[in-house]
């Protein structure tokens, strides 16, 4: 097994996967193998990372822009993970958006989607997912991934 990331959580099925603020410092330790990014397509190009990565196209304080392919990105960055890469999921900011992702990777490792925000604050950041529209969109997500 390669070594985790500095800062990962472990999911509710024992997955490993760390969330962060971009603006924050980067961790010292091991590089992620994939990084799931949130944020507006203009963003993009300021910083690209040196690992495998997916954006989702994603405002501040509200929800994906494109709902399915959000899901299936937050699917196969969990997958990714399961199967024992390095991921991260970071936003600017590495509280909502990121909160909300981490929120629905629990619900694919098992949390009952009526818990995973308290979930995701208890082992993520007590402020995770930020806006009511993210808190339905995690119960969109458990219902149609």
């Amino acid at each position: 097994m390669t070594a985790p990331l500095s800062g990962a959580i472990a999911l509710p099925d024992g997955t490993l996967v760390r969330g962060r603020g971009r603006r924050e410092p980067f961790p010292d330790g091991p590089l992620p193998e994939f990084g799931l990014y949130l944020g507006l397509p203009g963003r993009r190009t300021a910083w690209r990372p040196e690992w495998p990565a997916a954006w989702i196209d994603w405002p501040d304080f509200r929800t994906p822009r494109d709902a399915d392919a959000a899901a299936a990105q937050i699917v196969e960055a969990h997958r990714r993970a399961r199967s024992g890469e390095r991921v991260e999921v970071a936003c600017h900011g590495g509280t909502g958006r990121t909160g909300t992702v981490i929120a629905c990777m629990a619900v694919l490792a098992g949390c009952p989607a009526e818990e995973a925000v308290a979930w995701t604050r208890g082992h993520y950041r007590r402020r995770a997912v930020e806006t009511p529209g993210q808190r339905r969109w995690i119960r969109w997500f458990a219902e149609h991934r």
